[in-house]
């Protein structure tokens, strides 16, 4: 029964791997497995037909958004011709720095003998935001404003690009006021500056510097200087007296500033506090009590106008610390024009020279990845207008530095692929390992690139943070541009005649 059953089991074995039977069934294999492929395939080319779409519908955006002047003008012959109403494309204008469109260099001192040694730094910052926040106010376009400290002194640098008259910028910054509330001196106090000031009296600087604590002539005989200043104040209101009609100014100071003005307030009970701006007393009201709440009322002989200017640029931001023009420069418009035209023809010259060489050595590859190099220029383009970036000179070198990046990576993979053709591989096989290997090394040139020129922007001056960012945004869309563009367009011509034509891809 069991030799049966064997002979059974061994009958139907050898009908199933007989020769006929295996070559039916690898020929069911190898059609079915085709048929996968096949699917995939072309789910496969038809997602590279979706990313080349894509991909050209992004080069026409970014290309009209960085120069649309031509479509605009096929717009506007439509609108003609058939009597309707198309908007213009998005026109955005780049923004120019100071060393291209012209403008104005002003040099700050600020005197920071009020202030605490270990206090100078914060002040000379809040000092910085403010007339950067002043400026912007009056409608001034990226402003550079940046603190310096050289020989113990410290100074503010404040460039307008597009002003071209000092003496309107002079007049922007000039106007913020300086805020302070000044106690008043005992009588002691202010005979000592009294006669102080009598006994200097018609001597000159040099003189009256041998004269024992001479520096007390220079002070106010009447008030003296407290810690409460514009740099504590949270905002300003106009108001009316509701018996006379008068304008008051309301001060509302921050935590900080509530805590110095009660205290100052207590300490004062039955004294004037002053209140002075820009060095001038606009209010000596008696304290007749401590004040609590930070709250507090300038009253003075001005007009409603008069009041509105004021508290208008106390809102605009009180200077923390005084401070004086030391230095002005005008930078006419001519000059960075000239400069503009050499580095954009210097850039073109250099775009033309990489695409010959592209299309020389890696033929059409490099076609390609010229192309491609087209793209990036008006996707950078682009991202400087919609950021926005304001280039300089120094942001145009780190523009055109990032086109060689670009290239660079490009480079890389094209090597790669040549060598893996030499090796007898497939043109699609070739393609994935040459990105693949070429990557780690693009990847690390790009990074320790990016990482200096975030350091670069991190501790520069304007002009070489220009040149850091221009050069970081740069390396980001070459990435893009090489590993995702190129890529995806080497990929269309796998399966085509044209991948058979060797001598185009080594």
């Amino acid at each position: 029964m069991v030799l049966d059953s064997l002979s059974f089991y061994a009958h139907y074995a050898r009908l199933f791997f007989s020769k006929e039977r295996l070559k039916t069934q690898y020929w069911v294999f190898f059609i079915l497995g085709k048929c996968v492929i096949k699917v995939i395939l072309n789910k496969m080319r038809k997602n590279i037909y979706l990313i080349f779409i894509g991909i050209i519908l992004l080069a026409f955006l970014a290309g009209n958004l960085s120069y649309p002047k031509y479509i605009n003008q096929g717009i506007d012959s439509i609108n003609t011709r058939f009597n309707i109403r198309i908007p213009h494309f998005w026109d955005i204008p780049f923004k120019l720095g100071l060393d291209l469109q012209g403008g104005t260099h002003l040099l700050y001192e600020a005197d920071l003998s009020s202030i605490e040694a270990g206090d100078y730094s914060s002040a000379m910052q809040g000092l910085r935001d403010i007339i950067e926040r002043r400026v912007n106010f009056f409608g001034v376009t990226e402003p550079i404003v940046q603190t310096q400290e050289s020989s113990g002194k410290h100074r503010l640098v404040v460039e307008l690009a597009g002003i071209k008259e000092p003496a309107e910028a002079i007049k922007m910054i000039g106007q913020t006021p300086f805020l302070e509330f000044r106690e008043q001196r005992a009588e002691q106090e202010t005979q000592i500056i009294l006669d102080k000031q009598k006994e200097l009296e018609g001597m000159t600087y040099e003189e009256a510097q041998n004269i024992e604590n001479w520096q007390l002539a220079l002070e106010d005989p009447y008030f003296k200087s407290t810690s409460l200043t514009g740099k504590y104040l949270e905002r300003a209101d106009l108001i009316f007296n509701q018996q006379t009609g008068a304008p008051l100014i309301s001060l509302q100071f921050n935590d900080e500033g509530a805590d110095l003005f009660e205290q100052l307030t207590s300490q004062n009970v039955g004294k004037i506090l002053a209140i002075f701006i820009d060095g001038i007393p606009i209010s000596t009201p008696v304290v007749q009590e401590a004040i609590s709440g930070g709250k507090a009322q300038i009253s003075g002989d001005f007009t409603v106008n008069e009041a509105k200017e004021l508290v208008r640029n106390l809102n605009a931001g009180a200077l923390p610390v005084p401070i004086k023009l030391i230095s002005q420069q005008t930078v006419g418009p001519t000059l960075g024009a000239v400069s503009l035209q050499k580095s954009l023809m210097a850039g073109l010259f250099g775009f033309l020279a990489v695409i010959i060489f592209l299309i020389i050595f890696y033929r059409f590859p490099g076609f390609l990845a010229s192309l491609v190099l087209i793209i990036y220029v008006a996707l950078i383009l682009s991202l400087f207008k919609l950021v926005p970036v304001t280039l300089t000179l120094a942001g145009i070198g780190g523009f055109i530095l990032s086109i060689g990046m670009a290239v660079d990576a490009n480079i890389l993979i094209f090597s790669r692929m040549r060598e893996e053709l030499k090796g007898q591989k497939s043109f699609a096989i070739a393609l994935e390992e040459g990105f693949r290997r070429s990557w780690p090394s693009i990847r690390d040139g790009n990074l320790t690139t990016l990482i200096v020129a975030l350091i670069l922007f991190g501790l520069g001056t304007s002009f070489i943070k220009g040149f850091a960012l221009t050069l970081s945004i740069g390396i980001l869309v070459s990435m893009f541009s090489a590993i995702f563009i190129t890529r995806n367009l080497l990929r269309l011509f796998v399966g085509t005649r044209l991948e058979n034509l060797r001598w185009l891809w080594r």
